[in-house]
């Protein structure tokens, strides 16, 4: 069989113009989840603009809206709730697992290895039907946090907090928040729900189509999530959060903060929470989360990390004309609740975790395997020569 192709037929499939590095505008998918909206909304999750989710909703009702694909009734609402609560245990397994942990592992390859062992053990484990993934996304969605505290405080030494009887937002403070220190305000609370609201979701993002490429295969969920946290970890996607408030530690104190970032400038460093690679005009979750650091700012009467991001964003604008993205005053934010930076880029799986599912249960609704080509570099066809006569 004669495996050389034609010269057309080379060009065409080597054509640099078919060439788009990291698929920067390639359209991949059709998706009735999110919209990603340059407008005044910024983003929509199923029509809705995230503004007035942010705003008017709880993050569970969200979750239920992109599970699902409509905001949930009243009894709906108290019936997902409800389930939230009931399958938050972990089984015996993954407390085993958890038990087992050494003091220096990084909890987002704690997750990814839990999230594993939860598919293993899951009551629908060998069912990959629609009704089933909803049923295993749920399950994921309440024993998520559980996971990461009890990770946490394996590592740390830390005690286990008190669980408060309200939603989701609230029971994941006290997991992972000011318990040890302090009782969370309400105005923490809200933060947290206005935060988990916002990372729900964001159309193809990197770990979002990790997920999809995984479930075009028809694998099970779990192993589409184990894919998608695994690329969350990363620095340039999830891990930026994490970065974020490493950046706000290491300045310290505002009066720092303008010499800091030109000198990071001048040498060329990456300044982290800035810019979007779809977003170009500004980041509307940003200003919603901004609003959000600034009241606890003021209310728990330390100004040092909103000041300091202030000026940083200042400085951004002026000198590189880019804009904070989501990460940015989400750091200062968790900093006042008393998150630790360990806990943040973990955090943003909590949220994710429902557009993840969602788009893995789309994907195999209309399912085509994912597989891309790539253009040839390499050396032109050169003869094989026997070991022999090599050198």
């Amino acid at each position: 069989m004669n495996d050389m192709m034609s010269p057309a037929a080379t060009a065409e499939r080597t054509s640099p113009a078919a060439y788009s590095p990291g698929l920067e505008g390639v359209i991949a998918a059709e998706s009735a989840i999110c919209q990603v909206d340059e407008g005044a909304a910024g983003l929509r999750y199923r029509g809705y603009a995230i503004g007035d989710l942010a705003e008017h909703s709880s993050f569970e009702e969200v979750a239920f809206l992109l599970l699902y694909g409509h905001l949930p009734s009243r009894g709906e609402l108290d019936t997902f709730s409800t389930q939230l609560s009931r399958e938050s245990g972990l089984p015996d397994g993954v407390r085993r697992f958890i038990d087992s942990l050494p003091p220096n592992a990084h909890l987002m390859d704690v997750l990814r290895t839990g999230i594993s062992w939860l598919g293993l053990v899951d009551s629908d484990a060998d069912d990959g039907s629609r009704d089933a993934n909803l049923r295993k996304a749920v399950r994921l969605l309440a024993q998520i946090p559980s996971l990461i505290a009890d990770s946490y405080r394996t590592m740390t030494g830390d005690k286990p907090a008190p669980s408060p009887n309200g939603g989701f937002a609230e029971h994941l403070l006290h997991l992972v928040g000011t318990a040890a220190r302090q009782e969370a305000t309400d105005a923490m609370v809200q933060a947290l729900n206005a935060s988990l609201i916002l990372y729900a979701e964001h159309e193809l993002n990197a770990s979002t189509f990790a997920a999809r490429v995984t479930a075009s295969t028809m694998t099970d969920l779990h192993g589409a999530i184990t894919a998608a946290v695994a690329a969350l970890k990363g620095p340039l996607h999830g891990g930026a959060n994490e970065a974020v408030a490493a950046m706000l530690a290491e300045i310290g104190r505002p009066e720092r903060a303008e010499a800091w970032l030109r000198e990071a400038l001048a040498h060329k460093r990456r300044v982290m929470g800035f810019g979007h690679r779809v977003l170009r005009q500004g980041d509307a979750r940003s200003d919603i989360i901004r609003r959000h650091a600034e009241r606890l700012s003021r209310l728990c009467g330390d100004h040092t990390w909103y000041d300091i991001a202030s000026t940083l964003e200042r400085i951004m604008l002026e000198e590189k004309g880019l804009r904070p993205n989501l990460d940015f005053y989400t750091a200062v934010a968790y900093r006042l609740m008393g998150i630790p930076q360990a806990l943040s880029t973990p955090l943003f799986v909590c949220s994710r975790i429902t557009g993840w599912c969602a788009h893995v249960i789309e994907q195999q609704d209309h399912n085509r395997l994912i597989r891309p080509r790539a253009i040839y570099r390499g050396p032109t066809p050169r003869p094989y020569e026997p070991l022999d006569r090599r050198g």
